[in-house]
């Protein structure tokens, strides 16, 4: 018997529903597809400058409890009513995380947080749960980071991240490029721009690449390009970079680079050196710059949750703090909302 060759480290390989099997027991209604198409647009606009409003992109760090992540999205959701005439909110519905080592990898690839990776339920809540809050006429934004995920949920989707870790990944380059709302490429972790630059013009042109087709089957994916990818400041290992000063020097290698100048400018990360206390302050940063004038400014980014803070994934689920993050500390929702507020009165001016 010849020797094993094959699969020598794995130890299941498990086939999950296809895509269009999901889509098809959870089907979204015309009127959420309404709501995604008209926030794209929506947001596309703010990106190429032919709308005035603000785009704010807040919500918890990760969604871990969907009941938790609707009882938020009923709160973003008024408030956004309110707001809506100087800020363009969109709720983060973060599904997916990408760990420096080890650690929780989010609802999708562990939904019950123990490390059993249920990912075919994983799928099937974060579905239910994008629909419920799309179902409100909240709009979201996730960070798409494994390139299977975004057939089983994009179209529910109004913004998307590709993060600090893969915006050098070719694999994401391309899958950009097929996406259909607009996407935002985060700045490298240790804070350099050149990798943003070549990703925007990797991901605005054609691509051919491997994928899989909605009925799961491995396929050839070939894209037009995605003309509303732009730049996402989250500072880095030299230390934030939303500042005046590095802003205006993000704006020049992009313009160097013939690609779209629009930036939006993370206040958590980086930025606030991983401080959540000083999330506010960096905030206010931001929108004073955009009141100043800076135009290529166009929106902010913030980790906000129901209670401040963070906590450990505890063994016994009823200990742990309704509301708060298990990933990143989040500002609480009484910040969010002074902020928010105060942000707004701020443009009306």
């Amino acid at each position: 018997m010849p020797d094993q060759v094959s699969d020598l480290n794995v130890l299941f390989n498990v086939p999950l529903p296809a895509p269009a099997l999901l889509m098809h027991e959870r089907p979204r209604t015309d009127a959420q597809a309404a709501t995604v198409f008209a926030a794209r647009r929506r947001i596309e606009d703010v990106l190429h400058g032919r709308s005035d409003r603000f785009l704010v992109i807040v919500g918890p760090c990760s969604i871990h409890d969907p009941a938790q992540g609707v009882a938020y999205a009923e709160k973003l959701m008024a408030l956004r009513d309110e707001l809506q005439d100087q800020l363009e909110i969109v709720m983060r519905v973060y599904f997916e995380k990408p760990r420096t080592s080890v650690g929780w990898k989010g609802l999708i690839m562990d939904p019950d947080l123990d490390g059993t990776a249920n990912l075919s339920e994983g799928l099937r809540i974060a579905r239910n749960l994008l629909l419920e809050i799309v179902g409100l006429g909240m709009p979201t934004a996730t960070e798409f980071l494994d390139p299977i995920t975004p057939q089983y949920i994009a179209d529910l989707i109004c913004w998307a991240a590709i993060g600090a870790r893969t915006v050098e990944s070719q694999t994401h380059r391309q899958m950009a490029s097929g996406l259909s709302m607009p996407v935002g490429f985060k700045n490298t972790t240790f804070g350099g721009m050149a990798a943003v630059v070549n990703a925007l013009k990797a991901a605005q042109a054609p691509q051919t690449f491997f994928g899989i087709s909605p009925e799961g089957v491995a396929s050839m994916v070939s894209t037009r390009g995605n003309r509303n990818c732009h730049t996402v400041l989250r500072g880095g290992d030299a230390g934030p970079n939303h500042d005046a000063a590095s802003v205006a020097a993000a704006v020049a290698e992009l313009e160097k680079g013939k690609v779209n100048p629009a930036l939006v400018i993370d206040a958590s990360h980086a930025n606030c050196s991983k401080d959540f206390h000083k999330m506010p302050g960096v905030f206010e940063e931001i929108v004073a710059q955009r009141i100043a004038g800076n135009r290529h400014i166009v929106g902010a980014m913030l980790e906000s949750n129901h209670v401040e803070g963070s906590q450990a994934i505890l063994e016994d689920r009823s200990a742990m703090t309704w509301g708060q993050s298990v990933t990143d500390p989040c500002i609480g929702w009484e910040t969010t909302e002074r902020i928010l507020r105060e942000a707004a009165e701020r443009f009306a001016r």
